[in-house]
């Protein structure tokens, strides 16, 4: 999974099932997840090669130009997904995982962008799990896509996600701290200075810093004619 918003609804799916096999649906707080309702969807998997939109957020059906519920979860998917498709879903239920469907969608005009589909099975009523709670993410550059909808989506990666799966709590987007710097080693002579260079008459470069640079060498130059003899020892 790509998406940091993923993994947050895959961790919630994983905290409500509080020991199940899998959450009912009735278990999923809408004010839990407020900001990504309207990218999450329903989908009623009782026959998994009909799948069928129970419920759909506005935004994402605003993505495909129409209201999908009541509509074939497989209607805008290419054939050959199509069949993929209905095999993830029905090896999902079996397994009581959730999947992750990466995949192209296009407009009529050919404009293009990759999306994540996250797919976590659920119950209804306490039954067996015939249900997914899902979510769409974009993970490129939305641009294709204003002033238009999605006509059809090819799938081109899935993955069953496991338990054992790192969910960051974090913030995808970030890069990670870089490491912290080694000790420096101190001089055996001078605990506070240790000298690199041994010039009169330095030369600066144009770095923005040269003034600070020049004071630091100054001070250097006036201790060394102060304590010629001690400097002499120190180098």
């Amino acid at each position: 999974m790509k998406h940091k918003n993923s993994h947050l609804l895959v961790g919630y799916w994983s905290r409500l099932r509080a020991g199940r096999d899998v959450p009912d649906q009735a278990d999923f707080d809408p004010r839990a997840i407020k900001r990504l309702l309207s990218y999450t969807f329903i989908l009623d998997c009782e026959n998994p090669a009909r799948p069928v939109y129970r419920l759909a957020g506005t935004a994402l059906c605003e993505r495909f130009g129409f209201e999908l519920k009541g509509t074939s979860f497989l209607g805008h998917w290419e054939s050959r997904s199509g069949l993929a498709l209905s095999s993830l879903l029905r090896e999902a239920l079996k397994l009581c995982q959730p999947v992750c469907l990466s995949s192209i969608a296009a407009t009529a005009d050919n404009g293009m962008v990759e999306l994540e589909t996250v797919l976590a099975p659920v119950s209804f009523n306490g039954g067996e799990p015939t249900r997914f709670f899902g979510m769409v993410q974009m993970l490129s550059d939305p641009t294709p896509l204003l002033g238009r909808s999605i006509a059809y989506e090819r799938l081109v990666g899935s993955q069953l996600v496991q338990e054992s799966d790192p969910l960051s709590h974090g913030d995808h987007d970030q890069p990670p701290p870089p490491p912290a710097p080694p000790p420096l080693r101190a001089h055996p002579k001078a605990p506070y200075l240790r000298l690199v260079v041994s010039q009169d008459n330095p030369a600066f470069l144009q770095f923005g810093t040269g003034d600070l640079l020049q004071k630091m060498f100054d001070v250097i130059g006036r201790w060394r004619a102060a304590n010629s003899e001690e400097f002499d020892r120190f180098i």
